[in-house]
């Protein structure tokens, strides 16, 4: 159960994380307005928020894991929000990162 939480809280993080980022990119970039910056900026508050809720203690894993979940994440973000196609070394790569994802967070532990 704790990993199904844990896979739960990585996605609904990167949704906040990566569209924030979009939204403050949309605003700057496309010129959509402050009103879009504004939401961006509200949600990576979110994604520091929700990053917290974690239920491993440890910082620097979840923030390295959370790196791999980035990845694949931006790249889905971008085949959805902007057309994006990835090549096969996108997936590759994001799927190595995800690969390690799953090494560094879930593998057993002697603890």
């Amino acid at each position: 159960m704790l990993v199904a939480r844990s896979v739960a809280l990585f996605l609904v993080a990167a949704f906040f994380e990566i569209g924030g980022a979009w939204l403050v990119r949309q605003g700057v970039r496309e010129h959509t307005g402050i009103p879009w910056i504004g939401a961006g900026i509200i949600a990576l508050g979110i994604y520091g928020f929700i990053a917290c809720l974690q239920p491993d203690p440890n910082f620097g894993r979840i923030l390295a894991a959370y790196g791999g979940v980035f990845v694949a994440g931006s790249l889905t973000w971008g085949v959805i929000a902007d057309g994006y196609r990835p090549d096969r070394y996108d997936i590759i790569g994001a799927a190595i990162c995800l690969a390690g994802v799953a090494v560094i967070m879930y593998a057993p532990r002697g603890r």
